[in-house]
């Protein structure tokens, strides 16, 4: 696969990630890509995460995985994953940029179904992520998540992979109780960790106060506490997150059984169905901008123009060219905004409604 490596777009434990953009005309490969890279002395994570993201492949909450090559840059021989990029950033980045760090329910609910589908497709393949989080989660098209960072993930049962052997896996502020007392990480740990990240969408904050890691540690596996629940959340998400933190890991439910439960059952990116992917009446509109933002006042299509030897100019009966707006009096056009269903506008970003005085 041939491509240029762009500007950098973060780091972490297991490589560096940069744009990537292809010099290949392949409808299979986007113009535009992440890429994952590291020394090859280096590089058992890196390939662990390719040949899960391989078998993954087919799951639209699932980062998709191109390919892979090797490079010399530097003087270094570097081992290169390219990966999907999205321009969305992550979802601790979005939680950060929110008014005061806090998602509204509503998305909170969206996007926790959307990682229960990924989840679960996860596990049924055998296979725990270890470090589910929200830097991890990644923010794709329409407003959808993806999961992404799987260099610490392993098949369900294997206590070692690659060089890890038995040290702590992922971040101690969404480590489970097994995990903190028994280095026991299996599907229910990744559930674990997902009641965190609810939890710090809703408030803004992580559920553990600042503690030390020996603290937080003897805390989670020791002491018997939980994660704080949001005083904020509503009674369905708090019996969600319920069912997320039980310390037993054999009654803790599972993706699978979580994606019933009614806090999310009920949540979708697109409901289907129209033309257009929705019904009008589960899609808000924009809040309009001026006359013309109306969707009623749009021309999709005009009949084709003739020419008058009269006039020496073009023309059509049915459609003003000049102006692309159909020739129908404005009080008739007018009349057709004016109507007893109230639209159900939504802001597209912080600063899109207009003051008018």
């Amino acid at each position: 696969m041939d491509w240029v490596r762009g500007e950098k777009l973060g780091s972490g434990s297991f490589g560096t990630v940069n744009l990537a953009i292809s010099r290949s005309q392949s409808s299979q490969i986007p113009q535009l890509m992440a890429v994952k890279s590291c020394g090859v002395s280096l590089s058992d994570s890196l390939m662990n995460e390719k040949l899960i993201l391989d078998e993954l492949k087919d799951c639209p909450e699932i980062i998709r995985c191109f390919g892979e090559n090797f490079t010399h840059e530097n003087g270094e021989k570097l081992y290169n994953v390219l990966l999907e990029y999205t321009s969305g950033g992550s979802l601790a980045d979005k939680v950060k940029n929110c008014r005061d760090n806090r998602l509204p329910e509503s998305e909170v609910r969206r996007y926790t179904k959307a990682l229960l589908k990924g989840l679960n497709y996860i596990h049924k393949f055998g296979y725990v992520h270890c470090d589910i989080k929200l830097q991890n989660i990644l923010m794709g098209k329409n407003g959808g998540v993806k999961i992404a960072d799987f260099g610490l993930a392993k098949r369900v049962g294997r206590e070692k992979m690659g060089d890890f052997g038995c040290e702590l896996r992922g971040s101690p502020l969404y480590m489970s109780p097994e995990m903190a007392n028994r280095n026991e990480q299996g599907p229910p740990a990744d559930i674990w960790a997902l009641g965190c990240v609810v939890a710090e969408m809703v408030s803004g904050a992580s559920p553990w106060r600042c503690f030390g890691l020996a603290e937080l540690l003897m805390r989670i596996g020791v002491h018997g506490e939980k994660p704080e629940v949001p005083s904020n959340l509503s009674s369905g998400g708090k019996d969600f997150l319920g069912k997320c933190f039980v310390r037993d890991p054999s009654k803790r439910w599972t993706a699978e059984m979580l994606l019933n439960h009614s806090f999310v059952d009920d949540q979708e990116f697109d409901d289907t169905v129209t033309s257009k992917g929705r019904r009008d009446e589960d899609n808000p509109s924009t809040s309009p901008r001026c006359p013309l933002d109306f969707p009623d006042c749009a021309i999709t299509s005009l009949p084709s123009p003739e020419y008058s030897s009269k006039s020496s100019s073009w023309f059509n009966e049915e459609a003003n060219l000049t102006t692309g707006s159909k020739s129908i009096p404005p009080a008739e056009r007018l009349q057709g905004l004016v109507s007893d269903h109230q639209p159900r506008w939504v802001r597209s970003g912080p600063d899109d409604w207009l003051t008018v005085r």
